[in-house]
């Protein structure tokens, strides 16, 4: 179990750099270091995530970032947050009050990539460099950390193929994909595709707005009535949240096929042990984090990326930036112990709960 854990981690390791645009060897190094003034310890770091619907960025990333950036300066940066909630305008102010406040470099995790692109100017223009966290946003960026897209689109089709078995091409599959402004969605809906396409037959699509589970249930509830409840075999999620909203709808109309996900939110994690959900990928937020709280760290005291970041990642509008992939980790009920218990993501006792006790007792999780 731990050993396809890994290969599938090696797997999209290898394959990285094929992932987010057109990435190359590793280079040069582009940062904003001749722009920026020497500095010591005492940084402001600006953190802007995108919203708080999805459970992984106010349990994970936020505080992962801050506890780097403290590791990094000695305790002496600071970190300043706001959370758009899912909304591109508020962001865009919200860039403008970093720049107001001066701090020294900006995290920014876009709501939409394309619309932030003339605030990322903004922040460059008053000599604030930007990472971009988790999606490419468009603009002068000088640094990018995510996972590997592609290569989550093609493990969740992939499992989805594994679950469906000799069922894959004996009625429809649904695919509900994530939200359009998003790059990442577009990359994970490709990667999906490579795989599916030719081995199912999809009923039904969508490009889920705001990746909102209310939305995708919406959707999922529309897909049962137009295809008919007995001839849906498996459905696509894009995210453990949306596969949530799906499963709800798929309950509601006594249907039970195979969802898949991402992110290993705790309840999808619940939703595998109980069987409702077939799969997540685990994306390992820590070295994410870490490589943002490192590049944006270096960008504010003036140092080179060099060392930090080994890739190089083409957005719409900028070339060769300094980028590091994660790998990802396909996460089944075979190999919860050996990711996201063993990584110390959760506790037994918080999966465990009465609800799942003895789901878990059966797949000896104690």
């Amino acid at each position: 179990m731990r050993r396809a854990a890994f290969a599938v981690a090696a797997g999209a390791m290898a394959v990285s750099l094929a992932a987010c645009g057109s990435a190359k060897e590793s280079g040069g190094s582009k940062s904003d270091s001749s722009s920026s003034a020497k500095k010591g310890d005492a940084i402001k770091v600006g953190l802007l995530l995108p919203e708080n619907q999805t459970a992984r960025y106010e349990k994970f990333d936020k505080p992962l970032i801050e506890k780097k950036v403290k590791e990094l300066t000695n305790g002496k940066g600071t970190v300043q947050y706001a959370n758009a909630k899912q909304d591109a305008t508020t962001q865009a102010q919200q860039v403008e009050t970093m720049i107001t406040d001066k701090v020294d470099v900006l995290i920014v995790d876009a709501v939409d990539s394309a619309a932030i692109k003339n605030s990322v100017q903004k922040a460059k223009d008053a000599g604030i460099p930007v990472v971009a966290y988790d999606r490419l946003a468009q603009g002068p960026i000088s640094g990018y950390t995510s996972f590997d897209n592609t290569t989550v689109g093609k493990t969740q089709g992939q499992a989805l193929l594994t679950a469906l078995g000799s069922k894959a091409k004996s009625g429809k599959i649904v695919m509900m994909n994530g939200s359009s402004t998003d790059p990442n969605a577009a990359q994970f809906k490709a990667g999906a595709h490579s795989v599916l396409d030719g081995k199912v037959n999809v009923g039904k699509e969508y490009d889920t707005k705001d990746w909102k589970p209310e939305n995708a249930n919406a959707n999922m509830e529309g897909a049962i009535s137009a295809l008919g409840k007995k001839n849906i075999v498996g459905v696509y999620s894009a995210n453990d949240g949306m596969a949530g909203g799906i499963i709800t709808a798929l309950k509601a109309a006594g249907i039970s096929v195979p969802v898949t996900g991402q992110d290993a939110e705790l309840a999808g994690v619940q939703r595998i042990i109980a069987g409702e959900q077939f799969m997540s990928v685990y994306k390992p937020y820590a070295p994410e984090a870490d490589a943002a709280a490192e590049m944006a760290v270096a960008l504010a005291q003036g140092k080179s990326l060099d060392t930090v970041a080994k890739d190089k990642v083409d957005s719409p509008t900028d070339k060769a930036i300094p980028s590091v992939i994660v790998a990802v980790v396909s996460l089944t009920k075979d190999n919860i112990k050996d990711t996201v218990l063993k990584d110390g993501v959760y506790t037994v006792s918080d999966i465990c709960t009465s609800a799942y006790k003895a789901k878990c007792d059966a797949l000896g999780i104690k």
